[in-house]
């Protein structure tokens, strides 16, 4: 086994030489200035060295075998034939061929009648087929130039042989490792059978690959928008800034089109802006064209300006609720019915917090564009400070600040009368209001008892306000309101027992109970004369009790790790000011801050007593529970009630949804409404996985919103195909789309990531 010096001494990576990568030596491997050769004979001709049998000649990180190798020392020119293999260390790429010509100390050579592999680089992406099975490749020969490798009249896949499932072939293919691969004039065969020709296809090898080039096509059938079918294009634009154009077409509606322009400004500041849209040629809805086209900005940013200062924005501009209701591709996005942007600057040092912001929520009743609650608030100034010690002496006393200044606008079809939304209400373009509340607490402590008292005085001036009728008019207004909170903390009472054995070894169970009063006057009558624009404005004249009783239940396992295996909590108020103060009148829809706090059915349609109970049961232990529900003594029985359980096996997922309202049909309509999941399987699992969903409403009987899909893993591939149905509003859609994944690499398709059951 001679070890021969290289022909010329390598070149060290340094400033002189920036190309030159770092060798990494293989273990047992000769170092950089020098070459291993070996055989079970060797002849020699001046610098030639003829190796035969079992030949090899290795150097730092490559390594070269064959029946026969002739190399020279001088020039380090190596020629192999029979049963070639050629490994490189440092990628882990092997070479198998009938006979080929290298150069040691160039990293150059010729290899003819190729077959080899290549280390899969497991892509851990949201979207991309994961596996482990390494790239094979097949040419008629191949060239190797230090990293790249030129593969000519060949094929790449990363199936079993001898039989892939597909295969990319074609007469050029030029990689780089750890870089770049390059198709020309390639064809993708899936069991030989020619899917789609490429021209040029590009596929970034980089830790973080960003290159520009076109993504794959999106390809699927819709029941009102007909064929659909699209491409996108990617431009990296430079290191901070990228782009992404995708039309999708419809052949029974139009054009579609979404863009996303992403870039980091500098350190601290990035941007995400995206805008989609549909040109919409219309549907007819009974005799008559409906057109349901529009478009939806969409803008998140940050920016850090210096000296603690920090900037953010979020916009969501929607044109039409129609266009969302008709276009989105999810059931939670086509219903949800609201919009909200806002962008701010702030600091905070301290307790101290200041924010600068600009508001605008839109709430859509409908799909009319005329019926729309907007609220803007342009600008408005926010001074706070969190609870901070001023005093400790005989008493802890704790001192905190909320205060704004704000300009407020709203506009909606349905105004606001002492309560209710009736008539037309349009303030001017902005009116002020100035507020400010401060608060005082402090604490006392007996044994394990504790008592929390507060005190807030809460002024506010409203630069407009309501008249008796309902009716907005210039007049200003001043609130002047006080506070009184008591928190009584009562001793946690807790008992443990034995556990079965299933569960673990013990059970311990806490019962922790707590009582609040609170106390508001001032505000009065004159509740009916404030604009309603956000919470600020639902403060009332209260006199409350709220009581709070929490179960928690932890249970020790065998190995002495505890665990929260359940909770539930039970919640009352008592109202010793049934009108609020003259704020709740009857037969209208009334909100207030003490109701808004306990409950999701917020309205009043009259004066109470006491509210209803609330009750929040949560279980979790291989199946997932939850049940949310409220009582109402007055109606005597549950006002809404929501139910949902999961659990996850090893390869079977369930999940189960019921929400139930019924309320006075003054506050909302009643509803009954089922959602449920079940699949088997997993996004990487290989043979087929499956998986249904559903949303029932029982009150009308429709099926609003309904997926299926099933998915086929091979071990380098993938195809997904999900069937949906929308029904709801004027949507009235059967959707059917599809996706192919070859394993990290990409996929393909119409069914989004975000859009698949699993």
């Amino acid at each position: 086994m001679p070890l021969l010096p290289l022909p010329k001494p390598a070149a060290q990576p340094g400033a002189t030489n920036p190309n030159v990568r770092y060798k990494i030596p293989h273990p047992n491997a000769p170092d950089e200035a020098h070459v291993l050769i070996e055989a079970i004979s060797q002849e020699t001709n001046g610098p030639w060295r003829y190796l035969r049998g079992h030949a090899s000649v290795e150097t730092t990180d490559t390594l070269l075998r064959a029946d026969e190798i002739d190399y020279n020392g001088d020039t380090g020119d190596v020629i192999v034939r029979g049963r070639v293999l050629y490994e490189s260390y440092v990628t882990g790429n092997k070479i198998e061929c009938d006979h080929g010509e290298y150069n040691v100390n160039t990293e150059k050579g010729n290899f003819y009648e190729v077959t080899g592999t290549a280390p899969a680089k497991i892509e851990v992406r949201p979207g991309i087929l994961a596996g482990s099975q390494p790239f094979v490749f097949q040419a008629k020969w191949v060239e190797r130039i230090q990293e790249r490798y030129i593969l000519h009249q060949g094929f790449i896949t990363n199936c079993s042989m001898p039989k892939p499932w597909w295969v990319l072939k074609g007469p050029k293919f030029d990689v780089i490792d750890n870089e770049r691969a390059i198709a020309y004039n390639a064809v993708f065969r899936l069991k030989n059978l020619p899917l789609l020709y490429l021209p040029f296809y590009y596929k970034p090898l980089g830790k973080q690959p960003r290159k520009s080039g076109f993504m794959s096509p999106n390809l699927g059938n819709s029941s009102q928008k007909g064929f659909l079918y699209g491409i996108g294009y990617y431009w990296a634009i430079n290191r901070s800034y990228d782009l992404l154009y995708r039309p999708v077409y419809f052949s029974s509606r139009g054009l579609s089109q979404y863009t996303d322009l992403r870039g980091k400004v500098r350190p601290g500041t990035d941007f995400d802006f995206q805008v989609y849209g549909v040109q919409d040629r219309g549907i007819m809805i009974g005799n008559e064209l409906q057109k349901q086209g529009g478009y939806e900005i969409e803008l998140e940013g940050k920016t850090e300006l210096g000296d603690g200062w920090e900037g953010r924005v979020s916009v969501d501009y929607l044109d039409s609720y129609l266009f969302r209701q008709n276009f989105t591709e999810t059931f939670n996005e086509a219903i949800f019915s609201e919009s909200h942007s806002v962008g701010f600057i702030d600091k905070h040092w301290s307790t101290y917090g200041i924010t600068i912001a600009a508001e605008r929520d839109v709430n859509y009743l409908d799909i009319n564009p005329q019926d729309t609650i907007v609220i803007r608030s342009l600008p408005s100034v926010n001074w706070d400070s969190s609870e901070h010690l001023v005093n400790d002496r005989v008493l802890p006393v704790w001192l905190s600040l909320e205060s704004s200044v704000a300009g407020l606008n709203r506009s909606q079809p349905g105004g606001t009368g002492p309560g209710d939304y009736t008539g037309t209400l349009e303030t001017q373009d902005f009116v002020g209001r100035m507020d400010a509340e401060p608060t005082v607490t402090t604490a006392f402590h007996w044994g394990a008892f504790g008592l929390m008292p507060s005190f807030t005085w809460h002024e506010t001036y409203y630069g407009a306000s309501v008249s008796p009728v309902g009716t907005f008019i210039s007049k200003d207004f001043v609130r002047s309101a006080s506070d009184i909170d008591v928190l009584l903390i009562l001793p946690s009472l807790a008992r443990v027992f034995k556990a079965p054995k299933w569960l673990g070894d013990k059970i311990e169970h806490v019962i922790e109970p707590r009582a609040e009063f609170r106390s508001v006057a001032g505000v009065g009558s004159g509740f009916n004369r404030i604009l309603r624009f956000d919470g600020t404005d639902l403060l009332s004249d209260t006199e409350q009790l709220n009581l709070k009783l929490s179960n928690r239940f932890y249970v020790k396992k065998k190995d002495g790790t505890v665990q929260e295996l359940a909770w539930w909590e039970l919640r009352q108020d008592r109202y010793f000011n049934p009108t609020f103060g003259g704020a709740v009148l009857p037969g209208r829809l009334n909100i207030v801050e003490a109701s808004e706090d306990l409950t999701p059915m917020p309205f009043l349609t009259g004066p109470r007593n006491y509210s209803p109970i609330d009750s929040d049961l949560r279980i979790e232990t291989k199946v997932g529970f939850e049940w949310r529900a409220d009582y109402d003594p007055l109606q005597g029985h549950l006002i809404d009630s929501g139910v949902s359980a999961n659990v996850h096996t090893a390869q079977w997922f369930f999940a189960l949804g019921y929400n139930e309202i019924r309320d006075n049909p003054i506050l909302a309509p009643n509803s009954n409404q089922m959602s449920a999941l079940v699949g088997y399987g997993n996004t990487n699992r290989k043979g087929f996985s499956g998986a249904f969903s559903v949303y029932y409403d029982y009150d009308r009987g429709i099926l609003e919103f309904a997926t299926a899909q099933m998915t086929y893993n091979t071990d380098c591939c993938g195809v997904s195909v999900q069937v949906r149905r929308f029904n709801f509003g004027t949507r009235n859609e059967n959707q059917f789309l599809v996706s192919f994944g070859v394993s990290n690499v990409s996929t393909f398709g119409t069914l989004r990531r975000q859009d698949r059951l699993f």
